[in-house]
């Protein structure tokens, strides 16, 4: 079996890179004592983790529905094996048998490598909490890989991407540092690539007051996939809507989910309710984004400094409820590609999209091919929880970590003639599956769900 020295690593953030986000790593003689400190107060405040900890008897239903350890094979990638890591030294420390018996009950004292194997093996896990569903217990590994990551960042242990992406929040409000000038040229630049493909003329407001509409997109949709941004705003302008984008919190992403739940993803919480106040705004729609949208449903009231008098939803829920109006007029014969879905971890497991997300489809394609296992079975796409680490080991490990996708993919034939349109409506997917489908050579085009929405749009 591989130690975790066999095993590739993300790059870490340096002590530089943790201050940006006020973080004083431990020295290393004092990080073993200060995990098992945190990890007693995991213990007392999260009975999931718990649960995880006394409950699993290994039976091995996670394996087979991981798509880490069907990528890469390693036994330790086996969701109760990884909670494994944890839970020999949770015994060792909170419990009778282990305090006594030591490794005859398989505990283990807390060291050094331990924490390294810690850091490995949980940013190979994507919290895609597929495991929980085959699970006889209904054990949610997600709740043991969130809670160590927390762990980990109060030492001072976290990948460089991640310590970046929490810096820059605090400093700009998204994720890729893009100030308030960046963000109204890219989308001037927008409105004219509109109107020069679409013949539509489509303004982004930013910052305007007494708006009907706070519209949070993810700052990838500036950068990585403008079609899924111009799509929103095509949206937007047909049904007329008063909105705005804030450009203080430009970021439907909330990697506080990912890494470190007890500051930066409250932060983020309170970034984005100052500018529904401060712009006196009626509801906030959520843009592309999984576990963004995940943490926004799931946590703002839990997280809110303040009452939340605004209500939140997302904007397939808007869009389905257009087309099921019948107040948008869509041609799915203008997208003339097969095309499958892949539907996101967070979407189908924790909020409930997933038939909002085939209602908006089927009006926008007219050939519309169903991956399965699908819905609440999805397989991950492999880069969930932003491992999407760009050094060339990870990398590899990360097109290994999407092969079963891949596989699926494969399956519906959308790729067969080299025409098929993939439609991820995560931006994290996304960025996952652009080099995925090149990798594997699945002869299919990436695109977001309301950038077909943009396409298919019939407009008077």
């Amino acid at each position: 079996m591989p130690t975790y020295k066999d095993m590739v690593q993300p790059v870490r953030a340096t002590d530089a890179d943790m201050k940006k986000i006020h973080i004083d790593p431990v020295p290393d003689d004092q990080k073993c004592e200060k995990a098992i400190e945190y990890l007693d107060l995991m213990r007392k405040k999260f009975r999931s983790f718990v649960l995880a900890m006394e409950s699993c008897v290994k039976c091995g239903a996670c394996a087979e529905n991981c798509h880490t350890y069907l990528g890469t094979k390693d036994p330790r990638n086996i969701p109760a094996n990884r909670a494994e890591l944890v839970r020999k030294i949770y015994k060792r420390y909170f419990t009778l048998e282990g305090r006594w018996l030591g490794k005859l009950v398989g505990a283990e004292d807390i060291s050094l490598d331990v924490l390294e194997e810690w850091y490995s093996y949980f940013y190979q896990c994507s919290e895609c909490r597929r495991c929980a569903m085959a699970c006889p217990f209904g054990i949610d590994t997600c709740e043991v890989t969130m809670a160590v990551r927390q762990i980990l960042h109060w030492l001072g242990i976290v990948p460089k991407l991640h310590a970046g992406v929490g810096a820059a929040m605090e400093k700009v409000g998204n994720h890729t540092g893009l100030p308030k000038p960046g963000i109204v040229d890219t989308l001037e630049f927008l409105s004219e690539e509109i109107m020069d493909e679409f013949g539509v003329e489509v303004n982004f407001p930013v910052d305007k007051p007494d708006s009907d509409i706070l519209y949070v997109p993810s700052s990838a949709d500036y950068l990585l996939n403008p079609y899924t941004l111009m799509g929103a705003g095509m949206y937007f302008t047909y049904i007329g809507a008063n909105w705005t984008i804030p450009s203080t919190v430009s970021e439907a992403g909330n990697f506080g989910l990912l890494f470190d739940q007890m500051f930066t993803q409250r932060h983020n919480v309170t970034r984005l309710l100052d500018a529904a106040q401060n712009l006196g705004i009626k509801k906030i729609v959520w843009g592309e984004c999984g576990h963004g949208w995940r943490a926004a449903k799931m946590y703002i009231p839990s997280l809110a400094d303040r009452p939340v008098p605004w209500p939140i939803t997302h904007i397939h829920d808007e869009v389905a409820y257009h087309v099921r109006t019948n107040q948008l007029k869509l041609d799915p014969n203008k997208v003339g590609h097969p095309t499958t879905l892949h539907d996101p971890c967070n979407y189908s497991r924790a909020c409930d999209l997933q038939e909002n997300l085939r209602t908006v489809i089927k009006a926008c394609v007219a050939d519309f091919r169903e991956m399965y296992p699908n819905k609440e079975r999805t397989f991950c796409c492999g880069g969930g929880s932003a491992i999407l680490f760009d050094d060339p080991e990870m990398y590899q490990r990360r097109i290994q970590l999407s092969a079963k996708k891949a596989e699926l993919v494969r399956a519906t034939g959308v790729g067969a003639n080299g025409d098929g349109y993939l439609c991820a409506p995560c931006s994290i997917c996304k960025a996952q599956l652009y080099p995925m489908v090149e990798e594997h050579e699945l002869g299919v085009e990436v695109k977001g769900l309301i950038d077909l929405v943009g396409k298919a749009l019939v407009w008077k």
